[in-house]
């Protein structure tokens, strides 16, 4: 049996690309080698693909640009600048990118036009997932619950204190519509923090848009969600945190954070978030694989917090294990998105 041949694409320009370096050793530590003719393609921060070939402690310490060569797209795989003429062509791809030009449909759409296969969401779906204010326009048109919220945008004179606590009760959550990991996410209770809120967000979201919501009371719960046509899903993580947000820290060091997994909810609170996850899922239009983060309130309502398309991957992360404690562990977790990715159409493969 012929090895199927393989990109596994790491680094990025956005906030994220230390995140990315993580989940990229961690995949390749776990996935099954024998199957795949691997390749590993490298973004710098300027937004240069690299061919990498060398140890993975190199990607994990930031010091993979000593064995890389630059390369360029071509027609089904990628060109080594090396004068060598010879492309190297690829059955699918696997993005392991977060955040800007990562998990917002840049990367897809490339790929798209390069008539590759690659794992998870398209780029409509990608696109609409990574701008919160749009994400939650056509979830609240599908009558999907979620917190109430202002959309304050870089190029508007933005509501005073005042004006938006009267349409908005505090206390708030102040986020970038397009960043991940909780960088720039603030907390606001009193009207001494909203402007320096507003100033710290705003410098990570490359779109200018930000979103004030109505902080929950209650805590948060994730949902792994895997599949094209027919969904399947891991079990329920919680999140549970000392402060008012799970920010950077709780989430990559455990700061004043930890997760449990499975949730200690009830089977019918977690039937209730297993449907609500795969609605949302559903009404996106993703593919491949989803996070879906979400609230459970003190009457035990759930609702949605935020979609992630392209979850961490190091053998801890949230996602990889709510699969793995549902019966599918990493390696053929690997396997299987990339099964899914191979039954989708791409350009014109």
């Amino acid at each position: 049996m012929s090895k199927l041949k393989l990109g596994v694409i790491f680094g990025g320009q956005s906030s994220e690309y230390s995140v990315s370096l993580h989940s990229a050793g961690s995949f390749l530590r776990q996935i099954h080698r024998e199957r795949y003719e691997l390749t590993m393609i490298g973004i710098d921060t300027r937004g240069q693909f690299y061919i990498y070939d060398g140890p993975i402690e190199k990607i994990e310490h930031d010091q993979w640009k000593e064995n890389a060569v630059p390369c360029a797209w071509v027609h089904k795989g990628v060109m080594p600048l090396d004068g060598s003429n010879r492309a190297i062509v690829f059955d699918c791809v696997f993005p392991i990118l977060h955040g800007k030009n990562g998990e917002d449909g840049c990367i897809q759409g490339l790929l798209e036009l390069m008539n590759i296969h690659y794992v998870g969401c398209d780029v409509l779906s990608s696109s609409m997932i990574m701008d919160k204010e749009i994400m939650h326009i056509l979830c609240r048109q599908a009558n999907i619950p979620c917190a109430d919220y202002v959309c304050l945008r870089e190029d508007e004179p933005h509501p005073g204190f005042e004006e938006l606590s009267a349409k908005l009760p505090l206390p708030w959550v102040i986020k970038p519509c397009n960043a991940g990991s909780s960088y720039g996410v603030q907390f606001v209770s009193e009207k001494e923090q909203y402007e320096d809120a507003i100033a710290e967000a705003w410098k990570y979201d490359g779109r200018g848009k930000l979103l004030v919501e109505e902080a929950v009371d209650g805590f948060e719960i994730g949902m792994a969600v895997m599949g094209n046509r027919e969904l399947t899903t891991g079990k329920a993580d919680e999140i549970r945190i000392h402060g008012h947000i799970f920010d950077f820290e709780g989430k990559y060091e455990m700061k004043g954070a930890e997760i449990i997994c499975p949730a200690e909810i009830d089977e019918d609170t977690f039937k209730r978030a297993q449907e609500l996850a795969c609605r949302v899922y559903r009404t996106m239009n993703c593919t491949g694989m989803a996070r879906v983060d979400m609230f459970v309130l003190p009457d035990k309502k759930v609702i949605l917090n935020e979609l992630n398309t392209i979850p961490g991957f190091t053998a801890t992360s949230r996602y990889p294990t709510m699969m793995s404690e549902a019966g599918l562990e990493f390696p053929d977790l690997i396997d299987r998105l990339i099964d899914l990715a191979m039954e989708r159409e791409v350009g014109v493969c």
